[in-house]
């Protein structure tokens, strides 16, 4: 595959229309998420985000920088592509793709695994504030996690203005989630109980699942049953391994990033139609491994009206592409 991009453009975002997630909450103490039923707005710009950031590293970090770091942001957002597509009377569900539909089963469950983690992370950001999530198994060396048994939540996270820490398991399902299932997560999510001696506010199992091939999430959180006292060590510095992705991709780029320094600055990866800029205080904090500057630079843009970037200094635009259903060749190949 070709990669090509134009530095720099002046963005013009294509227009915009919103697309509604239907949901499930179950079991979230009064005060916190209302329980019931309710549907999530998100846009394709967000759904980019939450793909290229969530939990883990870039698999080719090892190499560091270079086009492994592209490929791997091509890897994800293809995941995304292929299994889903916007569709429906009114043009606002995310509907299951016809080519995810011919999987074999073992690429359906990694394809189901992925989305399961994106979307945990995207409600997570817009309904619990909490934006930065790792994925405990990836990390457990360098977090110098101790953990005991296979039964584990794959992320953890941190609410960036109560600095409340949360437990995710994420599952991913092509069809709505049996008893069995949704206590299995919660499970599995009730084996930590506390990050740098702090006690996680939530324990949640959540689920992203298809019903009539729209995307639908659940999640939930009653009060832990036999937890086992497992501790993360963590300080301000462990947001490197967060945002490590963002950063190989921008040095695979290392001409644009004095530009990005300086403004608001866009790089246009044009194959696959999507564009990346980091907020400049953000970037300067992470090149100079100012972390504990970084979170009071991030709340300064969560306090920002109509701010253009997310709240941990990221913005994508998702390209008029995205916000096309394939056609039935294009399906066919």
């Amino acid at each position: 595959m070709a990669i090509t991009y134009n530095p720099g453009t002046s963005t013009v975002r294509p227009p915009t229309r919103s697309l509604r997630i239907p949901y499930v909450t179950e079991d979230f103490p009064r005060g916190s998420i209302p329980n019931g039923t309710g549907e999530l707005t998100v846009t394709w710009d967000e759904i980019l985000w939450a793909a290229i950031t969530v939990g883990r590293p870039s698999r080719h970090y090892v190499f560091r920088y270079g086009t492994a770091s592209i490929y791997e942001a091509i890897f994800r957002l293809s995941l995304v592509r292929m299994s889903l597509e916007q569709s429906g009377p009114r043009g606002s569900r995310l509907r299951r793709t016809d080519a995810a539909k011919t999987l074999d089963p073992t690429e359906k469950g990694a394809v189901n695994y992925f989305l399961g983690m994106v979307f945990c992370k995207l409600f997570a950001a817009k309904l619990l504030n909490t934006i930065w999530l790792l994925h405990l198994d990836v990390w457990k060396d360098d977090l110098n996690a101790v953990l005991s048994g296979r039964s584990r939540p794959d992320l953890v996270g941190r609410d960036d203005s109560s600095m409340d820490w949360h437990a995710f398991e994420s599952k991913g399902r092509i069809s709505p989630p049996w008893t069995d299932v949704k206590s299995k997560a919660k499970d599995q999510a009730t084996r930590i109980v506390s990050v740098d001696s702090k006690p996680c506010k939530y324990h949640i199992g959540a689920i992203t699942y298809f019903k009539k091939d729209v995307l639908n999430f659940y999640w939930r959180d009653p009060v832990p049953q036999n937890s086992r006292q497992i501790n993360i060590p963590f300080s301000e510095d462990d947001l490197k391994y967060y945002y490590r992705p963002i950063i190989d991709l921008i040095h695979s780029r290392p001409d644009q990033m004095e530009h990005m320094l300086e403004k608001q600055f866009f790089v246009d990866f044009a194959e696959e139609d999507f564009q990346l800029t980091v907020h400049p205080e953000v970037l300067s904090a992470i090149t100079e491994n100012r972390w504990k500057h970084l979170l009071d630079i991030t709340q300064k843009i969560r306090q920002e009206k109509d701010s253009k970037y997310n709240p941990d200094g990221l913005a994508l635009i998702a390209g008029e592409t995205w916000r096309r259903p394939f056609s039935k060749k294009e399906q066919k190949g």
